[in-house]
């Protein structure tokens, strides 16, 4: 059976995905799916760089604003989901361009990956490595995967409590390292008729976009929308507030309270760059992993000669006429 076509435009984050998906789908008839782990939450649109509401309704986006930030949202999840909407776009006739930096969601998506088939949950362990975190702080959790399993340590941020634990719990329960198990499934076979492109640029100009979203995003309304998500409940070590940003201004909003002077917002900008830049790595490394991917780097292309380049490819696969 032949199977259906989807586009992919992964890269690190501030590299412009965004904006070409946009181009593309106007271009094509193309509908966006996010494979942004943090964008599925609901009122948290300025420090993830969300699309207007403008630019949704001039191009369809999906797997946007799905979930309270209040609930945890999982790979499994986004899998279902975002499987759903991909059939339905199918059906109606269109193209489905996955657009995000997150790995995993986007592996998820598109490979033959039953997380049902995975480890269960163990909750005398997971409650022990909770604990553990409680009192020495999630980084503790991160040492004891970087002893066991130190290219996972390399991928998952040293305050990603949840997905430290998860790599914690498969070692403990398999006594395989998770970052096996994850390349393993880099080489399950592909559910779609896929084109997957990765953005990139030079190191230099790279740095330079994320040093001016972190003050975009500051300067936009990022305290803002931090405080109303601390009022509505939201806490540190949920999943949502590890979004980069959130992480960094709640922990700012603690420590300084209403006296927020230009001295403390320059540190934050520049705290939430350094995050930035090191979680720009660490994509860069997962979509090195990838198989069957078409690298496009800014230092070669335009804006207009980079969808050139895209609509080429995708004729030349049969993907458009």
């Amino acid at each position: 059976m032949k199977l259906k076509p989807i586009i992919v435009i992964g890269g690190p984050t501030g590299v412009g995905k965004s904006e070409t998906a946009i181009r593309l789908a106007r271009l094509i008839g193309g509908e966006i799916v996010s494979a942004d782990s943090m964008q599925v939450y609901q009122g948290m649109d300025v420090g993830t760089a969300k699309v207007s509401k403008e630019q949704q309704a001039e191009t369809a986006h999906h797997m946007l604003d799905i979930v309270s930030p209040l609930e945890s949202y999982s790979a499994a999840d986004y899998q279902r989901d975002a499987r759903r909407e991909v059939s339905e776009i199918h059906a109606r006739g269109h193209l489905p361009i996955v657009t995000g930096g997150t790995g995993f969601y986007i592996q998820a998506l598109l490979n033959d990956i039953d997380f049902h088939m995975d480890i269960g949950t163990d909750e005398i362990y997971r409650n022990h490595l909770n604990h553990l975190a409680d009192i020495y702080g999630t980084e503790h959790l991160h040492g004891m995967l970087a002893h066991v399993d130190p290219q996972s340590a390399q991928s998952i941020h040293p305050h990603n409590r949840q997905r430290i634990i998860r790599a914690l719990e498969y070692f403990e329960h398999t006594g395989t390292q998770f970052s096996v198990h994850n390349k393993a499934q880099t080489k399950k076979k592909r559910l779609y008729d896929t084109v997957f492109f990765v953005l990139t640029d030079s190191r230099n100009r790279l740095y330079e976009r994320i040093n001016k979203r972190a003050e975009k995003i500051v300067r936009e309304g990022l305290i803002e929308e931090t405080q109303t998500l601390l009022s509505l409940g939201c806490q540190q070590d949920m999943t949502s507030m590890q979004a980069l940003g959130y992480r960094e201004t709640a922990a700012m909003l603690q420590k300084c309270g209403d006296s927020v002077s230009e001295e403390v917002l320059f540190d934050l900008m520049k705290s939430i760059s350094l995050h930035t830049r090191h979680y720009a790595k660490r994509q860069l490394t997962w979509f090195r992993r990838e198989t069957d991917t078409i690298w496009l780097s800014w230092e070669d292309y335009d804006t207009e000669s980079i969808l050139d380049k895209m609509t080429e490819i995708l004729k030349n696969r049969k993907i458009i006429l």
